[in-house]
Parts: structure tokens; C-alpha cells; sequence
């Protein structure tokens, strides 16, 4: 099935605004919305594009703080990890807490929650086809802080090795625009990210220069 993407970089911290559905029908979810909510809406008025959800990879400031706006704009839920959907600033009937390895579907279109904590408690992943929505989990040869409140550096490296055990096929699509490109396939990933390499925890938290608890 043929998918339609689109990646909008936007707001002063290079953030990536995803919109996503199947090809072959309007049916589209945005993934953290930010920073521009009308530049988001006339992107996919233009491209004849419905919006019926929004998905929150995680609640820091600023993949969030267009979800308001959107929501009152579109009257759409809100699938957010359970340990985060406090943090939405909308009416709680508006939120869809979910948990790893929840599914939904937009239209014909089968999408899929991966639970990857350590960013956040709550960081999730989104899955669709051959794309890997992730966040702040994993950027194009780096990973997500852990050092702010909520982060742990032992459930990130988790979520790391959990991600570099999935299918080379992936082509990663990150929350920021912090590389030269802005998508890469996973198997590239596991071959040059130094944070996917880790061999084991110590290593990782010497990259990250982090103590463990």
C-alpha cells in the first residue's frame, strides 16, 4: 500500500512535523504538532488531506504546543503514552492514552505504537510500513537527551537496543532536523550511529557521559 508523507521542519529547534495516511484516501494523522498549526492545516488542505488523529511521540514543549490549536481547529483525538496524557493541554475526552504495541488504523492504513522510554517515560515510536516515526528516541546518527527531567539513561539505552534489533528495511524519520539528511535506513543506522553500536550500558552511558544510578 502506497503511503502518503509528508515531513515539514519547523520552529526555531529544527523540529520535524509529520503527516501521514494512506495514499489512496484523506484519512491523515499528524505527528507533534508545533509551532505553525495553520502552516499544517493548509499543508494538508492543499494536498487533500483529512486530519483524523494526532500522535504525540512525547510531551516536551516543543512537540506539543501546537496540539491545542489543532485539536480545537480539527476536534480529532489524541494518542499519547499513558504516562504523558496528563501533560496534553487539551480536555481529557480529547486524549487516547495507549500503551506499546497498541495499533489503529487510518483507513486501509495499519500504524503501530512502540513503547521506547528513556527520553521520556512515555517516548513512543510509531511504526508504519517500511517507516519508523521516532521522535526523540533515535536521531539521524545520534540519540535523544536524557539528562531532563523524566530521562534515564539505562531505559534509553534499553529502547536503543530494542530499536537496532528491528528490521534493516526501516528508514528512520526523526523528530529533529540535527543531520545533514533527514531520514536514514536503520541498517545505515546500526552501522554508523555510535549510540546504536554501544555494545553494552557502560558504554553507552561513557558516550552519553552519564553516571548510573
Amino acid at each position: 500500500m502506497r503511503i502518503y508523507l509528508k515531513q515539514l521542519e519547523l520552529g526555531p529547534l529544527q523540529n520535524f512535523v509529520y503527516l501521514i495516511g494512506p495514499a489512496e484516501s484523506a484519512e491523515t494523522a499528524v505527528v507533534d504538532p508545533g509551532w505553525d498549526v495553520p502552516g499544517i492545516l493548509k499543508t494538508a488542505e492543499r494536498d487533500g488531506r483529512r486530519i483524523t488523529a494526532v500522535l504525540v511521540t512525547h510531551t516536551h514543549f516543543d512537540h506539543i504546543n501546537g496540539v491545542a490549536e489543532l485539536v480545537s481547529a480539527t476536534d480529532v483525538p489524541v494518542y499519547v503514552h499513558k504516562k504523558e496524557e496528563g501533560a496534553l493541554p487539551v480536555e481529557p475526552a480529547s486524549r487516547k492514552g495507549v500503551e506499546g504495541g497498541y495499533e489503529f488504523s487510518l483507513g486501509p492504513l495499519a500504524l503501530s505504537f512502540l513503547h521506547t522510554p528513556g527520553h521520556t517515560p512515555g517516548s513512543l515510536c510509531v511504526s508504519v510500513q517500511d517507516k519508523l516515526i521516532t521522535g526523540d528516541t533515535l536521531f539521524i546518527g545520534g540519540c535523544g537527551r536524557c539528562d531532563l527531567p523524566g530521562g534515564d539513561p539505562e531505559l534509553l539505552h534499553k529502547s536503543l537496543v530494542r530499536l537496532s534489533q528491528m528490521d534493516d528495511r526501516f528508514i528512520v524519520h526523526p523528530g529533529h532536523n540535527y543531520a545533514s539528511q533527514p531520514t536514514s535506513f536503520l541498517k545505515d543506522e546500526k552501522r554508523y550511529n555510535p549510540f546504536l553500536q554501544a555494545k553494552d550500558l557502560l558504554g553507552f552511558m561513557g558516550l552519553i557521559g552519564a553516571v548510573r544510578k
